[in-house]
């Protein structure tokens, strides 16, 4: 094993194991700190020993954590064989929003930490960017927040068991024009409540799509992640994490990316798990770059003209 660590405890050999077992390496484990000082674990994991930075996954844990538990194994189990597919992507950092934006996820501070505002909430900060392939620095600090009610429903207030949901979050919020992607500025706040979770289900439930809609999204995720961002590599169109945001299933995604293949917009790989985009699906450029700018236009703060020339009822 080709591991460069500084620290070695039992957490450290429970990831060694269960990153094994996904098809992973644990490239460095070092003693870190969270967002309030608590003592984490800090892990980099990578398909291969010289895995280039840019495909690794950063996994950071409260230092005492203990997920070989009947109730936590099988979630970590997953979620580890889930990134391994994903950092086979060219950008496994990257993500598309409905509303036609390309993003990547990144400087995450895990566990999530009790609110410092008073709020009974629980919290974790990180960083959503736009990625459009000529550098922006357009992007958003947020402040996502967990009510406890809802951290009720979560097995671990740790990221392999929050990461996904997160993510989806603030995609809808995205989605929804409540987050604005500006060069610089303050956190923004991203609320996590029982409105994104079916009780009676047992499941997530962000955005309900068609069919039509999903087809649509799948072809702007290749477009973006594979033909504009990664070098025409394949990208998992089989994502879980997909899934969960548009309201499916995994089988239906693959169904429909098929069902583009057809259409002649995209490469598959893989078994149909895996896509590429073609040339027919590179010539639609200006629609989605086009999307792309009326998506930020939604993002951005809107004014009651009549207000701001001064007429109100007050």
């Amino acid at each position: 094993m080709c591991m460069t660590s500084q620290l070695s405890t039992t957490l450290t050999a429970s990831i060694e194991k269960a990153a094994r077992a996904a098809g992973m390496t644990v490239l460095t484990a070092t003693a870190g700190a969270g967002y309030t000082g608590e003592p984490t674990a800090h892990f980099i994991l990578g398909l291969s020993a010289d895995a280039q930075p840019e495909k690794t996954l950063t996994l950071e844990l409260s230092d005492r954590f203990d997920f070989n538990k009947p109730n936590l194994l099988p979630e970590m189990t997953t979620y580890l064989q889930e990134a391994a597919k994903r950092l086979r992507n060219p950008r496994p950092d990257c993500y598309v929003t409905l509303a036609g934006l390309p993003v990547s996820f990144g400087k995450f501070a895990w566990p999530f930490h009790s609110s410092t505002s008073g709020a009974d909430t629980y919290v974790v900060h990180g960083e959503v960017k736009l990625e459009d392939a000529h550098g922006s620095p357009l992007h958003a600090k947020v402040s996502a927040s967990m009510t406890v009610t809802f951290a009720e429903i979560v097995p671990a207030a740790e990221q392999p068991y929050a990461e996904t949901f997160i993510y989806n979050a603030i995609r809808k919020t995205l989605d929804q024009g409540q987050m604005e992607l500006v060069k610089s500025g303050n956190r923004q706040p991203v609320p996590v409540t029982t409105r994104y979770y079916s009780r009676w289900k047992k499941m997530f439930v962000f955005t309900d799509t068609t069919d039509e809609a999903r087809m649509d999204f799948i072809a702007l995720k290749v477009y973006w992640l594979s033909g504009v961002l990664g070098g025409n590599e394949p990208v998992w169109v089989a994502d879980p994490r997909d899934a969960q945001y548009l309201n499916t299933d995994t089988g239906t995604m693959m169904k429909l990316s098929a069902a583009l293949a057809g259409e002649g917009l995209l490469h598959l790989a893989d078994g149909g798990e895996y896509a590429s985009a073609t040339p027919a699906l590179l010539s639609l450029a200006a629609e989605y770059e086009a999307g792309m700018a009326a998506a930020l236009d939604a993002t951005k703060p809107t004014f009651n003209e009549e207000m701001r020339a001064g007429h109100t009822n007050m």
